[in-house]
């Protein structure tokens, strides 16, 4: 687990001046039994206006794959600095990816969206395979990905 201090950093970059108020949330993002390589995975989150506001947490740690992380990679333009200290292991197959993040309170029902990126190799890529607002209502309710996401959920 990365360092509460990394992660309070990006998280309080994504709120409003005078608004650091944050809560633990974990991100449970359970991955298909699609028959495959380990996937990349990026977590990130866009604005009201679909702008991209930050990087929650990117699972893969080979940058060369990063560019098959579609719209994070267009959005970031690669950046690595965007992810430092916020990297693990690719997810196999079956496989789930759970962290515990403090989240900005201002990231809830204000019109920001969790997007999740997947991209497994010798496979399609899957820009976007999860775009969920993030609403207080919406915590603890599982969704399907579109490709290799069975099921994601966050809990607050």
């Amino acid at each position: 687990m990365k360092s509460l201090l990394t992660t309070l950093a990006l998280t309080t970059a994504l709120t409003l001046p005078g608004l650091a108020q944050a809560r633990p949330v974990t991100l449970t993002t359970t991955l298909s039994g699609y028959g495959g390589d380990g996937a990349y995975l990026v977590l990130y989150v866009t604005d009201a206006r679909g702008a991209y506001a930050g990087t929650l947490w990117m699972a893969g740690d080979k940058s060369k794959y990063y560019q098959s992380l579609g719209d994070w990679y267009r959005a970031t333009g690669g950046n690595p600095a965007q992810i430092n200290g916020i990297t693990g292991a690719s997810v196999g197959a079956g496989q789930s990816l759970k962290i515990t993040l403090d989240l900005a309170d201002a990231l809830f029902d204000a019109g920001y969206v969790l997007h999740i990126d997947a991209a497994v190799e010798e496979m399609r890529d899957s820009p976007n395979e999860i775009a969920l607002p993030l609403t207080s209502a919406g915590a603890g309710k599982p969704v399907r990905g579109r490709r290799y996401i069975a099921n994601f959920r966050y809990d607050m």
